[in-house]
């Protein structure tokens, strides 16, 4: 069956970062740093999710999708990062995957969404090569409660954005500022995926797949310097972390002085293992020139004449047709099946003199993301999944709590939970479609 889900991430949502023997995430330190997340707020409480987590299945199978997407907290699982197993932890995980499952809701997991222990960061984090070691036992402990219940199993989410905002620009945690010294975290995080599939495999997961957030590249003007500026983009952020998973090997990029010396024999052949899927988070196009001085060879030129979300980037749904198709034209017979596992967008959502959140923005939004999503499969893209971001309104990391992705709207003074008028035309689109339009079939 097509998979119609909705997502989440642990830190995001779950909040009681203290309880139960969970250990301290490299997002507990950034956010408790002044100046680094805005208005200083943290992920200490968030949606309260540990807590309110019944009410939260009941909302999804209110909305009809047949997945949930979400993370697990590896401090929560193993809190210093390695080591002894905090079994609460584990407990917590297997009691929401009973729900799902009762409720007919496919579970996928997400093993790592950016919250790191901190005493494997101490260590060197992602840039250190035993962080993937490390990764792989957590993967194999928490395959072990779970696999048999758990049917997607997603390794790594956006592993560019976590270098790139939190190695390289520092505005994410663990707040570094290595600039192009940072792509050392690249090479590891992509061989702790692959040392996580082999684990998984080893434990009868069903399908294994890897999540990169993805951007249609365009020029901003047919000079040579843009369309250079371009290409070397498109090879940071795209092929940097597609094409060593989908073709066993690194994109050139000896252009921009760049090398992986990092990268050891046998590293690409655990990375390229078959994949069952490849999870793609798409938002928005990016319009590249040439650079200015950074000490990046690009620059971002932004898009102008289309509307913009809360967080002020360009709403352009034929992009994801675009990108899927793109994938398909690049890799063409070693791209598996693809999984849109994040789209969706922030808005300045607040409950009107009646109580409800008219979100008429997002309806647009999803409308026009769906209907590009109908497109690419109908050029022959096999896409079998579509998740939307995010379920709930919940701590947006640097923002903090000021954009809102959420379905459903959440008062972070009480934890109340409000459906949206998207939920609503959510849930009646999916009524529509689920009979009907499945989409591929699961092997």
């Amino acid at each position: 069956m097509f998979l119609w889900g909705t997502a989440t991430a642990s830190y995001q949502i779950e909040g009681a970062v203290s309880e139960d023997g969970r250990g301290v995430s490299v997002w507990d330190t950034f956010a408790g740093e002044p100046g680094r997340v805005r208005d200083g707020h943290t992920g200490e409480v968030a949606c309260d999710h540990y807590h309110r987590w019944p009410e939260d299945v009941e909302l999804m199978a209110g909305l009809g999708v047949n997945s949930y997407r979400f993370s697990v907290a590896w401090p929560r699982v193993q809190p210093t990062g390695s080591g002894p197993v905090n079994q609460a932890g584990l407990d917590f995980y297997d009691r929401l995957v009973d729900a799902l499952c009762a409720r007919d809701i496919v579970p996928a997991v997400t093993l790592f969404h950016w919250d790191l222990p901190q005493e494997l960061e101490d260590r060197g984090g992602w840039l250190d090569r035993d962080t993937a070691h490390r990764f792989a036992e957590y993967a194999a402990v928490v395959a072990d409660r779970l696999a048999d219940r758990v049917p997607m199993w997603i390794t790594l989410n956006e592993p560019f954005v976590h270098m790139v905002f939190g190695y390289a620009l520092g505005t994410h945690a663990p707040g570094r500022t290595l600039l192009l010294d940072a792509l050392p975290v690249a090479h590891h995080q992509l061989l702790g995926h692959g040392l996580a599939t082999a684990a998984l495999r080893e434990r009868g997961a069903g399908r294994v797949l890897i999540t990169n957030n993805c951007t249609p590249v365009r020029a901003a003007s047919a000079d040579p310097a843009d369309v250079a500026a371009a290409h070397a983009y498109d090879t940071l952020h795209n092929r940097l972390f597609n094409d060593p998973v989908l073709l066993g090997k690194y994109p050139d990029m000896s252009a921009y002085g760049v090398r992986l010396d990092c990268v050891r024999d046998g590293d690409l052949d655990l990375i390229s293992a078959p994949l069952d899927g490849l999870g793609i988070n798409y938002y928005n196009p990016t319009r590249i020139a040439a650079p200015s001085g950074e000490g990046l060879p690009f620059t971002d030129a932004g898009i102008t004449g289309y509307p913009t979300t809360a967080f002020g980037w360009p709403v352009v749904p034929d992009g994801l047709r675009e990108l899927l198709t793109g994938l398909k034209a690049r890799y063409g017979d070693a791209l598996p099946p693809v999984y849109v596992t994040e789209n969706g967008c922030s808005q300045h959502d607040e409950p009107g003199p009646d109580g409800t959140v008219d979100d008429r923005a997002r309806i647009d939004y999803l409308d026009g993301h769906i209907a590009a999503l109908d497109r690419a499969r109908a050029e022959g893209v096999d896409v079998r999944g579509y998740y939307v971001w995010s379920l709930l309104d919940n701590f947006e990391w640097a923002e903090g709590y000021h954009q809102r992705f959420g379905l459903v709207h959440v008062d972070f003074a009480t934890g109340r939970r409000t459906p949206k008028a998207s939920y609503h035309w959510l849930r009646e689109r999916l009524a529509e479609r689920t009979g009907a339009d499945a989409g591929p079939r699961e092997p």
